[in-house]
């Protein structure tokens, strides 16, 4: 479709424009910097050769949490900057963040009680808490987290992190950047980058025509993840890159296993850790494993032996047996580590690493490690280094900002479920929540001016419409019914084989008519009249 290529040349060429920052890497750093620095007054650019998020940052355990282990590591200054930015987080997203509590079981032969305990006393007062409730003990033989375990698990701690829609964190930083000006593109894939007279010259393809253009930018962002030394070898000629260690880490998905809110930190008899969690309503999410990866990031999927090392570990504590015949979908990523030689994948550390190199005439900034809980801060350390080669412009503004839809206060959710079906009678309460919970306020630009479930459109199953499809077509990026299903709603988990068929159908067709009709707005992501036809 020339009109994309016509489209970048217009913006660069012609008016000569060059930008502050050209990002690479639409996962969750990427996006957290560019909303970040957009919002202080930067320009910025960001390209994504895949979708938002398809990588990493859509295959987490989806906790924003402390993280407790690292405790075990020495990693005190991670584990404090996670916990004090649970409850930052939360009050910027309460509709797609939420708290949940966490049961430890206690198990005999493994980490002693009196050394748990100590790492919960700490994991209540290092990090600043004062939303999420404390640290208590459980008698399993009375609480009903106690039933679907095993007799020979008696006592348990039960402390707080909190729950995020992972894939819909990275999106929600995209649009509040591309609303604040940032440019958004994504399957664009950077094919070089070079650097003339002190500014990078930023080479593009445009992955679904097969244009290509340049852009240029006075620094550069490699947000790569699991790329981010193939950007350093590829695009930026060297060969020389041996930063990161990839790590994998699978999921399984079963049918519900147990009725309550709150999830299972176990441990296992290899010093590893792994959760089970509500998920979906219908069923248990497990996970997660921590084993070196060998072959290709964007090759990534879960084995045989992960399978059966999730189903032995969770069938330890349940008393319903975990076979691999229940399982309803996995999914893997690759967390990119920066590489300190540990000597097992799970003591590798998961705190970030930002390095710049300004051999080549103009700055670049390296970003290795890093984790959901702690992309904001990585962000703002990204903008220290930013500011100390561009110059400062505006401050440090994300820890009071909210992420679009995330305008209301954290204990109003079910205020805000109650408002929506007051306002569209027609709602089911099954899909209000859902809605509130994705999109919170914005939930009302997908619904309009419904007055009946049928002015939603067609229906493709569940409880997902046309009109949801056309949102995340024209505000959202999403292009095909992979980006929908398993990235943006995980509706993937309810529809048959030919529903999703027909959801995918539709998203390419929508998203050609997107580009085709608003060619600036694809770019920029939608305009404010998304889901109209």
């Amino acid at each position: 479709m020339p009109h994309r290529e016509v489209l970048l040349n217009a913006s660069l060429n012609d008016a000569g424009e060059i930008r502050d920052l050209f990002i690479i890497g639409g996962g969750i750093n990427g996006c957290g910097i560019a909303r970040d620095a957009v919002g202080r007054g930067y320009t910025v650019a960001l390209a994504e050769m895949n979708d938002l998020a398809s990588g990493t940052s859509s295959a987490s355990t989806k906790l924003i949490h402390g993280g407790l282990r690292y405790l075990e590591h020495y990693e005190f200054r991670l584990v404090r900057e996670a916990l004090m930015e649970r409850e930052v987080l939360w009050k910027s997203a309460p509709h797609i963040i939420r708290p949940m509590r966490f049961v430890l079981p206690i198990h005999k032969g493994l980490r002693p009680s009196w050394l748990i305990r100590l790492g919960l006393f700490l994991y209540d007062h290092i990090g600043g808490r004062k939303l999420l409730p404390p640290t208590r003990t459980l008698d399993m033989r009375s609480d009903p987290m106690g039933e679907p375990l095993k007799a020979n698990y008696r006592r348990a701690f039960e402390y707080s992190d909190c729950w995020v829609e992972d894939a819909r964190l990275v999106v929600l930083n995209a649009r509040d950047a591309a609303d604040r000006g940032a440019q958004i593109f994504t399957r664009t894939k950077v094919t070089h980058v070079r650097s003339e007279g002190g500014i990078w010259v930023v080479e593009l393809e445009d992955l679904m025509t097969g244009e290509r253009s340049e852009m240029r930018s006075r620094m550069l962002i490699n947000a790569a993840g699991p790329w981010v030394d193939d950007v350093i070898a590829g695009a930026l000629g060297r060969n020389d890159a041996q930063n990161v260690r990839l790590v994998r880490g699978s999921h399984i998905v079963v049918p519900k296993i147990y009725d309550d809110e709150r999830a299972y930190f176990f441990q296992n008899a290899d010093g590893r850790i792994f959760f089970a969690i509500p998920y979906e309503n219908d069923y248990t999410l497990i996970g997660t494993t921590d084993k070196d990866h060998d072959g290709q990031p964007g090759k990534v999927e879960i084995d045989q032996e992960e399978i059966e090392y999730l189903c032995n570990a969770a069938s330890e504590y349940f008393k319903q047996p975990v076979r691999p015949e229940d399982i309803v979908w996995t999914y893997s990523g690759v967390r990119s580590l920066f590489d300190d030689g540990a000597s097992k994948a799970q003591e590798a550390t998961r705190d970030y690493v930002l390095k710049v190199e300004e051999g080549a005439g103009a700055p670049v900034l390296h970003i290795f490690g890093g984790k959901i809980t702690t992309f904001r801060k990585l962000a703002e350390s990204a903008l220290e280094e930013i500011e100390s080669r561009l110059g400062a412009k505006g401050k440090a503004w994300t820890e009071t900002g909210n992420l679009p839809g995330g305008d209301f206060a954290t204990d109003a959710y079910d205020s805000e479920v109650s408002s929506l079906k007051g306002d569209y009678p027609f709602l089911e309460d099954v899909l209000a929540r859902r809605l509130v919970r994705l999109y919170g306020t914005q939930a009302r630009a997908i619904l309009s001016d419904a007055t009946e479930i049928g002015h939603l459109g067609e229906h493709f199953g569940a409880d997902l419409y046309e009109a949801e499809l056309r949102h995340l077509a024209c505000r959202e990026w999403a292009m095909t019914g992979e980006d929908v299903l398993w990235r943006r709603t995980k509706r993937g988990l309810k529809l048959s084989k030919d529903q999703a068929t027909r959801v995918d159908a539709f998203m390419r067709e929508e998203a050609a008519r997107v580009r085709k009709r608003h060619p600036v707005a694809d770019r920029l992501g939608g305009e404010a009249g998304a889901g109209t036809s």
